[in-house]
């Protein structure tokens, strides 16, 4: 496919320098061709030289410190195109994919964000997350592309860049884990609707260099209870700091180093978003 496209792909990295390096030269071969923004969260393996070196197309930032998931931001404030896509180090779009999203945000312009299937690795093996966003227990329109969902993967999305600079992007204060529940929630409660499409596909390979899946859903439980506090009811910010003290006493007390800071950045969400993220939390339990 020819032509001009309007996705720019935005990849947050650190020390994985050859996986990246993978990853951007199948970017750099899907025509029409994206503009590619690497952002190194301060790398010690020789990643930002690399790409210096070898990609010399890619815009290439440098985080002054490893800022986590929020150094998607960074790569997003240099985007000037309508839409951007996200992409890991150990992750890629499908040739058509772009180009396929961009056409379903011009045809639904209240879509602030696409989530799209992922297939896992070399077997193209369909990843769990599809299904359950294909069977999103939240009311539909015939109006739109797809289901409507209030989560997704960071790898596997593409977002109206307006609608994501609308509601500030990714935390900080989550640093990583859950960091898409929180920004999912914020479109919603903005009155953006995210919607899922098994038409737009990403391809992602594992890294082997990765966090346990202990550590990954110690995480996860932590940044759950400052997601609770910094947009749930009490009921429900009570609820998830108690479900974290009887998972996980790591969780509870990383989230409490946090709190001030989630507490200051405290706002609630509508009802509407309250109880459809209740409905997806029951569905998924």
């Amino acid at each position: 496919m020819d032509g001009r496209i309007d996705t720019d792909v935005v990849i947050a990295t650190r020390n994985r320098r050859d996986e990246l390096l993978r990853t951007v030269g199948m970017l750099l071969d899907l025509r029409p061709c994206p503009r590619v923004v690497v952002v190194d969260n301060a790398s010690t393996d020789g990643t930002a030289e690399a790409i210096a070196a070898l990609h010399p197309r890619v815009e290439l930032i440098r985080a002054p410190h490893n800022l986590g998931a929020a150094a998607r931001n960074l790569g997003v404030l240099s985007c000037r195109t309508e839409y951007v896509a996200f992409s890991d180090d150990d992750s890629w779009w499908e040739r058509g994919a772009l180009p396929r999203a961009e056409r379903l945000f011009a045809e639904h312009p209240g879509v602030g964000l696409i989530a799209a299937k992922t297939l896992v690795g070399a077997q193209q093996r369909a990843d769990a997350v599809n299904e359950l966003m294909a069977r999103s227990p939240l009311p539909g329109s015939p109006e739109l592309p797809g289901p409507r969902v209030l989560g997704f993967t960071a790898c596997a999305a593409v977002v109206r860049r307006r609608a994501f600079e609308e509601v500030g992007g990714f935390d900080p204060v989550l640093f990583f884990g859950a960091e898409e529940k929180l920004l999912a929630c914020d479109l919603a409660a903005a009155g953006w609707d995210l919607v899922y499409a098994d038409d737009v596909v990403a391809h992602h390979h594992p890294s082997p260099e990765r966090l346990s899946r202990a550590d990954r859903e110690a995480l996860e439980l932590r940044n759950n209870v400052l997601i609770a506090w910094m947009r749930r009811s009490p009921s429900a910010a009570v609820s998830a700091t108690l479900h974290a003290l009887r998972r996980s006493r790591r969780s509870a007390a990383g989230a409490l180093r946090r709190l001030p800071e989630a507490l200051r950045r405290r706002r609630r969400l509508p009802d509407r978003v309250e109880r459809e993220l209740t409905a997806v939390e029951s569905e998924t339990a």
